[in-house]
């Protein structure tokens, strides 16, 4: 059974969970989780997921880090909206 399965815009999520992979690393770029928290946090998740999660960050890091500032740029569009239309 393969760990990740990728959605329709190309971005890997772990296999029968709806968790992204880019989801996992920004939550451990922004609070430095170890395995073990990101365990704590998402406990539907085994060590061995988390771990291969992170093993395919360090072999896609470019097209992750790509991903997260995509999503910055979403977040930092749609504040702006709210604030024009506020």
């Amino acid at each position: 059974m393969s760990t990740f399965q990728e959605t329709e815009d190309n971005i890997a999520r772990i296999t029968g969970t709806t968790t992204k992979v880019v989801e996992l690393i920004e939550e451990k770029v922004a609070h430095g989780w170890s395995p073990e928290e990101m365990h704590f946090q998402h406990p539907y998740l085994s060590m061995g997921q988390i771990h291969s999660a992170l093993a395919y960050y360090w072999d896609n890091t470019n097209e992750i880090h790509k991903q997260i500032e995509k999503r910055l740029q979403f977040s930092d569009q749609m504040r702006q909206a709210n604030i024009r239309k506020g």
